[in-house]
């Protein structure tokens, strides 16, 4: 008899180390207590070339997870957006610039260009710092999840079972192995295993865009070769991405017929080299010359895709995300942005689950909100791939696409495309029923920026510095002034949160607080005269946690907040952050019992 697999058990088991895999990966090892395991087949990391761009939203999350330093220093950043046309002569000429990022509350008002390796590596050096490396290379072959109800139902059970294979393995008894999971994470790539091995399907099109792409360091006299720049020529389109160095990506479009196969319908890279496709760009470039300074880094051809999966998860137990469930073009620059934050809205629900803190029944809302925020992203891709792909507007061509149109579809969608203006529907974890106490604050939405200074010390500090992704609700309490006529309001609001009936005391085992609330209170006061010690103690945890919405010494930075997000300063406001930074619900002082009652829908009570 053939000796026994090896069996292991995990919390989470992570497949595939692309972008989402890692985002989850190192999210999970932060939190401290999640047994995790991130598996890949790949030998080693990518070297070169694969997904590129981070938008602003992105940075905010990665500086959440204390990240985003070392990618602002170490890539490129685009602040501005040129755009060519073709003049009368059929040669391109500049026809305007406009800001790279359009949405007007972005913290970081530009993209950040870095390659995907580089990326994954401050991942994998984050990871490395809470123990967790990733097992490669290593595939799965078999993947068994319980049908079981009550094994489902259990959360000291491990009802999904994997067999792995390891590919490096230098005896076949060495080879398998099997791993008993609570969770599985498919975030294997647009050829998921995991999304097959399930049968779930992905819905959608394949459009007839073929686009070519080239990783190299210019030699050019294009004077916009270090803007993002987007190209309409009556040869075609063509799309400038400057990244690191002296570096840039050139995306060319291409004609089906020179690389798609006939016989199968499906792209053939063995029809087309990087030669070919800088021929193409050199024609689309004219007047402009543009070839590679020295070889070319690396270079891909693709159709362009837009498919949705059928569903995210198979009974909360094993989810899908980033490429494995959603596929578009490269062009809006969304495919690692929407794979990293598919795993930023999941892993702090798997955690808040795996503790005990919340019901499994949270982990509904990531299907819920991920993908419907995939289908709105297809919907826009398509548009905005149409628009790129399209012909320009000639005196031959009347029906062709205006700079104007492009523009405009630029433009409006600005806050799709920067991650800014995604926004969660109405769930167990986003309730808009106040939202008139802070009409600009939008339940659903990020927490906006904003800089308030600290009452002990009055240092600035920037609100999403102090909203970590740390597993924890972040509850802010807008107090309002502290006059003497209403410190019997503020004072019976903080005896309120104090009473054993309050979510506060409710909910973290032994009463322990700050396990899994943050409570920071921003006062409208003077920092010539305010003393933090005037608020209540359950409102002040640590001396940290008092901002005023004032101007910093310098009166260059922060004040007007309580304008700016609609808040009144007469009226206690509460507003709850969730983990990911994501507004999840705002009431006034007086609706305290809504906030129980939203609390109340999806954790866990506790006794002491």
């Amino acid at each position: 008899m053939p000796p026994q697999a090896p069996e292991s058990y995990v919390d989470v088991l992570i497949i595939g180390a692309g972008p989402a895999g890692f985002m989850c990966g190192n999210a999970l090892a932060a939190a401290g207590d999640i047994k995790v395991r991130i598996i890949d087949l790949r030998p080693s990391k990518v070297i070169a070339g694969q997904a590129d761009g981070i938008q602003p939203r992105t940075i905010e999350v990665l500086q959440s997870y204390g990240l985003a330093e070392r990618l602002l220093r170490e890539g490129n950043q685009m602040h501005m957006c040129a755009f060519y046309n073709p003049n009368v002569a059929g040669e391109i000429q500049l026809t305007s610039r406009a800001p790279d990022v359009t949405a007007p509350t972005a913290r970081f008002p530009f993209e950040v260009t870095l390659h995907q390796g580089a990326i994954e590596q401050i991942f994998m050096d984050s990871m490395a710092a809470h123990n967790l490396r990733v097992d490669r290379p290593v595939k799965p072959v078999a993947i068994e999840v319980s049908r079981d109800p009550e094994q489902l139902r259990s959360l000291s059970s491990y009802p999904v079972k994997v067999t792995l294979a390891r590919l490096d393995a230098a005896v076949d008894a060495d080879k398998l192995e099997v791993v008993h999971a609570k969770y599985v994470v498919g975030a294997d790539g647009a050829h998921s295993w995991v999304r097959k091995a399930l049968g779930i399907t992905m819905e959608g099109e394949q459009t007839d865009y073929v686009w070519g792409v080239v990783d190299m360091i210019p030699d050019s006299n294009f004077p916009d070769i270090r803007n993002k720049t987007a190209i309409h020529s009556t040869n075609g389109s063509s799309m400038i991405i400057p990244r690191e160095g002296d570096k840039v990506r050139l995306y060319v479009q291409l004609s089906e017929s020179d690389v798609v196969d006939p016989a199968t319908g499906r792209v053939d890279k063995n029809r087309m080299s990087s030669e070919q496709i800088l021929e193409v760009a050199r024609k689309t470039f004219q007047p402009f010359h543009i070839r590679p300074l020295s070889d070319v880094e690396w270079w891909t051809i693709y159709i362009i895709g837009q498919r949705v999966a059928s569903r995210y998860s198979v009974e909360d137990r094993v989810f899908i995300a980033g490429d494995a469930c959603h596929t578009h073009s490269p062009k809006a620059g969304q495919g690692m942005n929407a794979s990293m934050n598919d795993t930023h809205n999941l892993a702090w629900k798997m955690v808040q689950v795996l503790r005990g803190w919340a019901s499994p029944s949270i982990l509904k809302t990531y299907e819920a909100e991920r993908r419907k925020y995939a289908q709105d992203l297809i919907d826009f891709d398509k548009q905005f791939a149409a628009l790129f792909s399209g012909k320009p507007r000639t005196s031959n061509n009347q029906d062709g696409v205006t700079h104007e149109d492009f523009l405009k579809a630029f433009q409006t969608f600005g806050g799709f495309t920067s991650g800014i203006g995604v926004h969660y529907s109405p769930s167990m974890i986003v309730n808009t029923k106040h939202q008139k106490s802070a009409e600009n604050l939008v339940i659903g939405e990020r927490m906006l920026p904003q800089v308030f200074i600290r009452a002990a010390d009055a240092k600035p500090v920037e609100i999403q510095d102090v909203l970590p992704a740390d597993i924890r609700f972040k509850i802010l309490v807008f107090l309002g002034s502290m006059e003497e006529s209403r410190l019997s309001e503020i004072h019976t609001f903080a005896n309120e949160l104090s009473s054993p009936t309050s979510f506060l005391q409710r909910y973290p085992m032994g009463r322990q607080v700050s396990l899994m609330f943050d409570i920071i209170t921003i006062v409208v006061g003077d920092k010539q005269n305010f003393n933090y010690l005037s608020v209540p103690a359950i409102l002040r945890p640590h001396w940290s946690k008092v901002l005023l919405d004032d101007t910093d010494v310098t009166d260059s930075k922060g004040g007007g907040a309580y304008k700016r997000f609609g808040i009144s300063a007469e009226e206690v406001t509460i507003v709850i952050v969730r983990p990911d930074g994501y507004v999840g619900m705002i009431a006034p002082a007086v609706a305290l019992e809504d906030v129980h009652a939203y609390f109340a829908s999806f954790l866990a009570t506790h006794t002491v």
